[in-house]
């Protein structure tokens, strides 16, 4: 898959071109099913199927005051439509002149500098432009004279009747339903975050972490969980904390993600990994002390390898 951050780069693609384009927060079975339109298009008409999203999310600059975390950062959202066979990914970045674009706009300039633009695949629901006020009607009507088709995909509707939704996805994460949320996602809930540079004190009591820092990526209640993650195609396991480190920091109340990988001792510093939650073991809590804590992280270790054995 190749990326581009203009939408000129799209010339580069084999035409004619079949874009899907929407936020696509967390890739989602909906999302999905807009990416697979133009997927469908591509191998019956010929030429390349291209994914066109937007960074940072909009609600990031349209409401700063009450950013939302997301399912999937554009780091991530780069893999998992990677791996969905796509020819192309267009990464727009969204900023506030940006978003004063009209609608009739935005879609000219793809007619115009993709150079070979066949399909739009969107959302039945999608709304885009300055005010919101692009929609599929418009696109239609614009492709009147432009000549390219519009699919408009309907929303994907769960087992229990209702519309599959980031909302929804988010709402199950932050509540630890796993379950909920990788049915929903039609794949496993991981989290991407790049290994950081910490304190060295796990290595210091005899069990060494990876301290990564997760994109703005939504995540589970505080606590320590059994892990996978993935580097580089291999599956690392271990024993992960999630939250402030009470019986370490008392200051500091960001929250972090620190593992402690079984039987590794690889440097991985400055390295990406897709972290996979597979089973809660406790809730953070404050010990007495670092001896106490070391006991509870020997404890926590052998449950997640158990857990990991199931």
């Amino acid at each position: 898959m190749k990326t581009f951050d203009h939408i000129e780069g799209l010339k580069a693609l084999p035409a004619p071109h079949h874009l899907a384009i929407g936020v696509f927060d967390g890739v989602h079975l909906g999302h999905k099913a807009v990416i697979g339109e133009a997927l469908r298009r591509a191998e019956k008409d010929g030429g390349s199927a291209i994914v066109v999203t937007f960074d940072p999310h909009p609600s990031r600059v349209l409401f700063p005051d009450s950013p939302r975390r997301l399912l999937a950062s554009t780091e991530h959202k780069k893999l998992l439509i990677g791996s969905m066979g796509v020819d192309g990914l267009l990464v727009i970045h969204f900023d506030r002149p940006f978003s004063e674009k009209s609608a009739r706009q935005f879609v000219e300039d793809l007619v115009q500098e993709s150079g070979g633009l066949k399909t739009i695949c969107v959302g039945k629901d999608w709304k885009f432009g300055a005010r919101r006020e692009g929609d599929v009607r418009l696109l239609e009507l614009l492709a009147k004279d432009a000549e390219y088709s519009v699919v408009a995909v309907d929303a994907v509707v769960s087992r229990d009747g209702e519309v599959v939704s980031s909302t929804r996805i988010r709402v199950a994460v932050q509540n630890g339903d796993f379950a909920t949320a990788e049915f929903l996602l039609g794949r496993d809930y991981t989290v991407l975050g790049r290994v950081i540079e910490g304190d060295r004190l796990g290595g210091k009591i005899g069990y060494p972490t990876a301290n990564l820092t997760v994109f703005n990526e939504e995540l589970p209640p505080n606590g320590v969980y059994a892990v996978e993650a993935t580097l580089d195609g291999r599956v690392l396991t271990g024993v992960g904390n999630l939250g402030v480190r009470p019986t370490i920091n008392q200051t500091d109340a960001s929250r972090r993600l620190e593992i402690h990988f079984f039987d590794f001792a690889e440097d991985i510093y400055g390295r990406l990994l897709e972290v996979h939650f597979r089973g809660f073991i406790r809730p953070e809590r404050k010990f007495d002390g670092i001896d106490s804590l070391k006991a509870q992280i020997a404890e926590d270790a052998e449950k997640a390898r158990e857990l990991l054995m199931t």
